[in-house]
């Protein structure tokens, strides 16, 4: 026993420190911070992405389609191109009218799938079907589907996504589209501008796949994060060749071309329920993340709901966009019928970041 008192005596106080101090510590910041420390060496190891070739985009109410065509580089058509657009839906009422509303005078049908589950598998009403009285003005343009989820536990929440667009192709048959129809793949929030896919009908010689750069807002268009989103595209529909997907399927992009509103809600629940439900829901690391309170806070600091550091590709962008994102007072070029209904949704705008619970 003796023998055992000496060779603690002889360890030192310093060791006795770093064994039952240090390293504890460490431990637990890697625990809370690890996901922070993985993201922002993230450039050591991923390369960024190959470049998009970016198309000016030229447009002005008062210039004819003819010139705006010409601008671009191609011809004009005798005749518009009929446009589909097709959306998965989970709750995201109050920005599918935004952007219903905005597309409306150019879409010829309007193709939306519903499921009863989320991506990870949870249990959801059929929430369209349920408020789909509140969408009578696309009533004769509207091809609803729904679908049932799977509900396989602890799989990969990406299979399950794929699984429902790959059940959107075939509503997309039903709701008759043909070669050479535009249709439009974007998540319901990345909404392209209404003279975008003007544009995009009545020109000729248009790339088969353009993928659309849109301002990227979170919370609200009080917090425009970048001009970065590029997963939203149109493309030249084409009978056995195209599918509806959520990635990269050109090199080809349009430039400012809409908006996408990450996290949009008008409800703290409805928050909750996303970060609960979306293919990342791994970023939910502690309880406390879902806690009202917090969830209010951060949307009204424009900071991160996950507590992450950005995902860039050099050091140089991950530090720049490090902490909250800016406060904007600019409500310039936004969907006209949010500023028509500038009341009713007014917790899209600058200024108004307190939420209904």
């Amino acid at each position: 026993m003796s023998r055992v008192r000496n060779i603690l005596r002889g360890f030192g106080v310093k060791n006795y420190i770093f064994i039952f101090a240090i390293v504890p510590m460490f431990i637990f910041g890697m625990y809370i911070h690890g996901q922070k420390i993985t993201y922002f060496l993230r450039p050591l190891w991923e390369k960024p992405p190959k470049p998009f070739n970016l198309i000016q985009h030229y447009y002005n109410d008062n210039v004819t389609m003819e010139n705006l065509c010409r601008l671009h580089g191609w011809g004009v058509r005798d005749n518009p191109r009929r446009v589909y657009d097709a959306v998965l839906f989970s709750n995201e009422l109050e920005i599918l009218t935004l952007r219903w509303k905005e597309l409306y005078p150019y879409v010829a049908e309007f193709v939306i799938l519903e499921s009863n589950s989320t991506f990870t598998g949870i249990p959801k009403p059929l929430v369209f079907k349920r408020y789909r009285e509140k969408f009578n003005f696309i009533e004769q343009r509207l091809t609803y589907g729904t679908i049932g989820g799977r509900f396989k536990k602890k799989e990969n929440p990406f299979v399950e996504e794929a699984f429902q667009r790959v059940a959107l192709d075939h509503l997309l048959k039903i709701a008759g589209i043909t070669d050479d129809d535009l249709l439009i793949m974007s998540d319901v929030d990345e909404i392209p501008s209404a003279h975008t896919i003007n544009l995009l009908r009545w020109c000729d010689e248009i790339p088969a796949i353009l993928h659309l750069q849109l301002k990227n807002y979170l919370y609200s268009f009080e917090f425009h994060l970048d001009d970065k989103s590029w997963r939203a595209s149109v493309h030249r529909y084409e009978s056995g060749k195209t599918r509806y997907a959520h990635y990269r399927q050109s090199d080809n992009m349009l430039a400012d071309a809409g908006w996408h509103c990450s996290f949009c809600f008008r409800r703290i629940s409805d928050f909750i329920f996303k970060m609960k439900a979306y293919s990342h829901y791994d970023r939910v690391r502690f309880s406390h993340y879902l806690n009202p309170e917090r969830i209010q806070k951060v949307i009204c600091e424009g900071a991160d709901l996950f507590d992450m550091l950005p995902e860039e590709y050099t050091f140089r962008d991950i530090i720049g966009k490090m902490g909250p994102i800016p406060h904007s007072y600019s409500a310039v070029h936004l969907p006209a019928f949010l500023l028509e209904n500038a009341e009713k949704y007014k917790f899209l705008l600058p200024g108004n970041c307190m939420r209904e619970r």
